[in-house]
């Protein structure tokens, strides 16, 4: 398992946390946010949509560390032939794992989904291409009044954002209506209501193949409107009438804006104009809030509960520390070496002297999705056997244990371990490596050159 293939499982489990945190978020949102709008107002309904990017934020932390509550048994590879197979616990170096592709399919999707997003954000910025400032302005905002009659109004962008009035804005509305539409642009500005949308529509872009994102995001642009509308009237409350004219001047948005509020028919004019006339059971504002801080802090809790200590990734280190203790025919171990690697680096050793076989091999070092260590072997002996002929053994064996745990690799014609696990018995000459994988480096170790 390469680096890379390893990056993608763990990025594909953190995924599926957030899809399961999402999910469960947006459908209490669903169910709360009509009762919370009858109950507290349009402006307090609006704020449960913080519950889903809440939820994904406790579905990420990182947990206490636990103690290991299985012990992995001792892992022993045997090689007797050069035609020897993989153990059932050993994984092929070079196979590709299908969670990576399902990563990188999901990773190429969310990047699509963005890009259309600001391609419409483009095209929207595009149709203001000779709008004029309007001077006279005292907002904080800078108003532009644009060239197109079907063109505004609306605020435009998270930052710097700009507030965008039709060409003919004088015309269309009189001079209350004109100061109501000011006045809800501008309390979508002072609400930030654009780096709403900007955080929405990520998440929607991260969720792209779940059709509950896309329901959400068209639900929190309505909230939103609702929410603005309330805001409005709390300051203009004898101007219903005026505001609902307004609203039935204003044409529909004929062009997506990803990243702003303006006038769009995915907001039901009769809904909001009935809005108008309505008011929360609970005037109490304070009551409101008191409620939905209740409801995200209870949802934050339940969903960092609910995720498993187990399921946070195990630590990865850059480098680590692979002991090889290097034994013949069943005796002690006579060849000792230990050195420093980078995940995935290969280090050379090798070993000659009369009585012995000539032998040399690779070994790399490789943290797993699963909290393992996993040795990666290219391994040569050549065996003088009784009869005088040599007998040479190749393989690549994979080797998977836990972090200061022994591996052991038997080549040889006839191999086995004492009950002990100890020793080895062999009819014909045997060679045993032992291998001891460790994150981390001593300070005195240096790293493979």
């Amino acid at each position: 398992m390469s680096s890379v293939e390893l990056t993608a499982i763990d990025w594909l489990g953190r995924g599926w946390l957030l899809i399961l945190a999402f999910t469960a978020a947006a459908l209490l949102v669903a169910a709360l946010r009509r009762p919370c709008r009858r109950l507290f107002g349009a402006e307090r309904a609006f704020q449960l949509w913080l519950l889903p990017p809440l939820a994904l934020l406790a579905s990420q932390l990182p947990h206490a560390a636990e103690a290991p509550v299985t012990v992995l048994p001792s892992v022993v590879f045997a090689i007797t032939s050069a035609a020897s197979a993989l153990p059932a616990h050993a994984a092929a170096p070079n196979a590709l794992d299908w969670r990576a592709g399902v990563a990188l399919f999901w990773l190429a999707g969310t990047l699509a989904s963005l890009g259309l997003a600001v391609m419409a954000q483009l095209r929207y910025r595009v149709r203001l291409r000779g709008a004029s400032a309007v001077h006279e302005s005292r907002l904080p905002w800078p108003v532009l009044r644009a060239g197109d009659p079907g063109v505004g109004p609306a605020l435009v962008g998270a930052w710097r954002s700009r507030i965008v009035l039709p060409a003919d804005f004088e015309q269309r509305y009189d001079a209350t209506e004109q100061t109501l539409i000011l006045a809800h642009e501008v309390a979508h500005a002072r609400r930030g209501d654009g780096w709403w949308c900007l955080l929405a529509r990520i998440l929607a872009a991260l969720c792209w193949f779940h059709p509950l994102a896309w329901w959400a995001l068209a639900a929190l642009r309505h909230d939103q409107e609702l929410a603005c509308d309330a805001a409005v009237l709390r300051e203009h409350g004898a101007q219903r009438r005026s505001y609902a004219n307004a609203m039935l001047k204003t044409q529909s948005a004929a062009f997506a804006l990803p990243v702003g509020c303006t006038w769009s028919p995915r907001h039901p004019l009769t809904e909001r104009i009935a809005m108008l006339n309505s008011k929360p059971r609970f005037s109490g504002r304070h009551l409101g809030a008191i409620a939905v801080s209740a409801i995200a802090g209870v949802v934050a809790a339940a969903v960092y509960a609910a995720v498993p200590a187990s399921s946070a990734s195990a630590p990865v280190s850059d480098r680590y520390t692979l002991k090889l203790d290097i034994g013949f025919d069943g005796q002690p171990a006579e060849a000792h070496f230990t050195q420093c690697l980078k995940p995935g680096e290969f280090g050379s050793f090798n070993g000659s002297r009369d009585g012995v076989p000539d032998w040399h091999g690779r070994f790399a070092v490789v943290p797993t999705a699963q909290g393992e260590i996993e040795v990666r072997t290219r391994l040569e002996a050549s065996f003088t056997k009784a009869d005088g002929s040599v007998q040479t053994l190749s393989a690549q064996p994979v080797v998977r244990t836990a972090s200061r745990k022994q591996a052991t690799i038997l080549l040889g014609a006839q191999v086995a371990l004492s009950p002990d696990g100890a020793k080895v018995s062999a009819g014909e000459p045997a060679m045993r490596v032992d291998l001891t994988p460790s994150a981390g480096c001593a300070g005195g170790l240096a790293p493979a050159a």
